[in-house]
Parts: structure tokens; C-alpha cells; sequence
């Protein structure tokens, strides 16, 4: 992986230069990520990329061609350029596991260090976990109105390629079953899927030849794309060629519904029932439900899980909370004013609780509910509240070196466990000290 110092903002940059110059450029610095508020219609949002924030951190380094660019651009000064040549992140970070749920306010990511080595990182930072954790929540969204049906991300030819990539793994860590980007399955180990597009079967001069030849590939457990003419004849070619026993019909146009019951109903009577049926066409999860009785048995999801129209912005903002005049002083809270964006200022803490109160000295949503309720305390002490809790900060860099690494595994399996704490259409609250 080659150097990811320059995949940031030229603000960064000149900030540190004059905090070099004014001596405040060794100062303690503590750095919060939150989100002010969830998109509409999201009931939490989901962490995402952290593993590959690490990896990037681990390469966040200026060489020759990044000082000598810096240089020839006068971006900084000489001694600027000196320091630069040194820079290793020293600090710690906590954060959120990956696949964890967060709300509003939720300090998923704390960094701490000295101002110089903390600030430069917040562009990374953020184009990380904004991407990455708005694919997350749009394809846990989306798992969840698919009630069990495996879905295939197949967004690639809707995004720039390497955020392809990035959003393949951010849709898999969610629930994703597969999918489509080989580069993606390399990376990552992600299963991959695919077959044939229209243009395939165009290819042909009959349909029932394009299936044919898929069929002596694939084998007669592929997946057919049917709706290119006419779906019920697709349908009944498809059968024709691959038997009884072909694995899957794809239809990508249409009103879903009714032309899943149509195939349904017309492969049964071919004698083909463990034929799967896979829709796919610009889903979404409004759309997964609407198909939730319908005889479907797994989808293909797109645009809508790799583009602002269905993962708008996760929102994260990188915001300092405290410092300090010197090293060994006690952090000083700082936090800005400014309407419509004051931020609370000292290092936070957090934990997830279900409880059917607030806890005493916790400002939230009122004080009782019907029945418990899954809530996250969110305050500036950092021992734990006294009812059954369970942290949600965890130390993943400590001096410099990363302590936890991510297994994108074992994140998509916590992110399955955490969303089953919720109950079905139950939204995530948070209180605050």
C-alpha cells in the first residue's frame, strides 16, 4: 500500500505549520468523532472501516515525492517540511469496534496525542469512517428488510473503483451475503457472485443459445437472466436448456412483485420447483419490503447501498474536546459555540445499557418507558455507570502501534450479535451526563 499522507486537506497542513512556529505544536490535543444527528429514517448508525483506517494509519507517511510535491507547491515552510520527513503517530485512539451500532453523539473515535500529530489525521479520518459507515448503514438497513434472504452488493459500476472496493467491504461487514467486485473478494475474502448481463444473451441469435452456452460453463446450477425478451418465456427456455434442476432465474425489470409470483407459479408447473428466483434493479429497502411475501429468494443491491440515495453521509465530524498548555497538565475541555454546531467539550465515554430509566444524574428521553429500552450513556467520567453495561470504547492504537487490528470476520459476526440486541423496529436512544 503506498503512502496515504497526502490523501488530506491542505488546511491540515498549514495549521500545523503555524502551530510549529508559535511553539504550540507540542501541546496535548484530544479528538472526538461524532455524528450531530442520523440521517432520516435511521433508528442507529453502524461503524464501518475502521479495519481500514488502521492499515491507512500504519502508512500515513511523507517521503521524498510527498515532501518534494509539498515543496515545489510551497504549501508549508522549510522546518515544516523538516518535521513532516519524522512524522510518526504517537498517540492512542479508542474507538467503537468495527460493526458496532452508534446514535447521535456517540464518541466512536477518540484520538489523543500532541496537537501536530492529531490534527493532520482528521481528514483521513473522516473520509474513512463517513464513507464506509454510511454503506454500513445502508446495507444493514437493507439486510434487515431482506428478513433472512441473502443479498448480493453489486454497486461497483455506480462509484469511483477503489470506493467500490471499500463499499463491498462495508456492505459484507453489515450482512451482505456476497459480492460482485473481484477485487473486493481478493482483498478482503469476500465471497463473489455473478454470471451474465443482457448483453450476453443480445450476443445471441436465440435466447435459448445464450442460456446454452452459459449452462455448458457454469453447469446447470447458474443463475439465468430471463427478462431480457419476454420473462414467462425466458422462463420456459431457461428450463428447456438447463433442466429441471437450473439454480436460479433472474429477473432485473418489471414489477417485481407480480413477476416473481409469474415465475413462481410457472416454474413450479415445469416441474422446476427448487429453482431460486433473484430480483434485482435499483432495490432498496422499501422496495425488499414490499417484496417481503413475494416468492423471492435472494436480491442483488446496487446503487442504493453505494451512493448518497440510499447511504447518505454518515456525518462524522472531527472536533477537538480538550488540551493542554503542556505535557503533564490536566486536560483543559474546549468546545465551540457556534450555533447550530456547539459541541460539548472533554473526552467522553460511553456505554450501551437496557434499561427502563435513565440512570440518576443522565439527561435524556423521558424517564420512563413500556418496556426496557436499548440505550447508550454517553458522559466525561470514565467509570462505568452502576447497572449492567457493556463499553463501547476499546483501545486500537496505544503509543503509535495498533493493538487491534480488525478481522473483517469476526467484525461482521459483532455487528449480527449487536443488531439482535435491538428488538425489531426498535430505535437505538443515548442519554448524557
Amino acid at each position: 500500500m503506498s503512502t496515504t499522507a497526502l490523501l488530506t486537506d491542505q488546511y491540515e497542513l498549514t495549521m500545523l505549520d503555524a502551530a510549529l512556529r508559535s511553539g504550540t505544536a507540542e501541546h496535548p490535543a484530544t479528538f472526538e468523532v461524532f455524528a450531530r444527528r442520523l440521517p432520516e429514517r435511521r433508528r442507529y448508525g453502524v461503524v464501518g472501516g475502521t479495519g481500514r483506517l488502521l492499515e491507512a494509519l500504519e502508512h500515513f507517511r511523507f517521503g521524498p515525492d510527498e515532501l518534494g510535491w509539498l515543496a515545489e507547491h510551497h504549501v508549508v515552510s522549510a522546518p515544516t517540511l523538516e518535521w513532516l520527513a519524522g512524522y510518526r503517530f504517537s498517540g492512542n485512539i479508542d474507538g467503537y469496534a468495527e460493526g458496532e451500532l452508534y446514535t447521535a453523539g456517540s464518541p466512536v473515535l477518540t484520538v489523543e496525542g500532541t496537537f501536530a500529530e492529531t490534527v493532520l489525521l482528521e481528514t483521513l479520518v473522516l473520509s474513512i469512517l463517513n464513507h464506509d459507515s454510511a454503506v454500513a448503514a445502508a446495507a444493514a438497513l437493507i439486510v434487515e428488510s431482506a428478513n433472512g434472504r441473502p443479498v448480493i452488493e453489486m454497486g461497483s459500476r455506480r462509484t469511483d473503483p477503489d470506493a467500490a472496493v471499500a463499499a463491498a467491504r462495508a456492505a459484507y461487514l453489515a450482512g451482505f451475503a456476497t459480492t460482485s467486485n473481484l477485487e473486493a473478494g481478493r482483498r478482503y475474502a469476500i465471497p463473489t457472485a455473478g454470471t451474465s448481463a443482457h448483453a450476453f444473451t443480445l450476443l445471441y441469435p436465440k435466447e435459448e443459445d445464450a442460456f446454452a452456452a452459459q449452462v455448458a460453463a457454469l453447469g446447470p446450477g447458474t443463475t439465468l437472466l430471463v427478462d431480457t425478451y419476454d420473462p414467462d418465456q425466458g422462463i420456459r427456455s431457461a428450463v428447456a436448456v438447463a433442466g429441471r434442476g437450473l439454480g436460479a432465474v433472474r429477473i432485473d425489470s418489471g414489477d417485481l412483485v407480480s413477476e416473481a409470483w409469474r415465475a413462481r407459479h410457472l416454474l413450479d408447473e415445469l416441474g422446476a420447483t427448487s429453482t431460486r428466483i433473484i430480483v434485482t434493479g435499483d432495490l432498496d429497502d422499501h422496495t425488499l419490503m414490499a417484496l417481503a411475501h413475494a416468492p423471492v429468494d435472494g436480491y442483488g443491491v446496487g446503487t442504493n447501498v453505494v451512493t448518497g440515495l440510499g447511504a447518505p453521509t454518515a456525518g462524522f465530524v472531527y472536533k477537538m474536546v480538550a488540551t493542554g498548555g503542556q505535557l503533564g497538565e490536566a486536560p483543559r475541555a474546549v468546545a465551540k459555540r457556534s450555533p447550530g454546531k456547539a459541541t460539548v467539550g472533554g473526552r467522553k465515554w460511553a456505554w450501551r445499557i437496557r434499561a427502563e430509566r435513565p440512570p440518576e444524574h443522565f439527561d435524556g428521553p423521558p424517564p420512563r418507558y413500556e418496556r426496557p429500552v436499548a440505550a447508550d450513556l454517553i458522559g466525561g467520567d470514565p467509570q462505568p455507570p452502576e447497572v449492567p453495561n457493556r463499553a463501547l470504547q476499546h483501545r486500537l492504537v496505544e503509543g503509535g502501534s495498533v493493538v487491534a487490528p480488525v478481522d473483517l470476520e469476526a467484525a461482521r459476526a459483532w455487528h449480527a450479535r449487536v443488531r439482535g440486541e435491538l428488538e425489531p423496529g426498535e430505535p437505538l436512544i443515548s442519554f448524557r451526563r
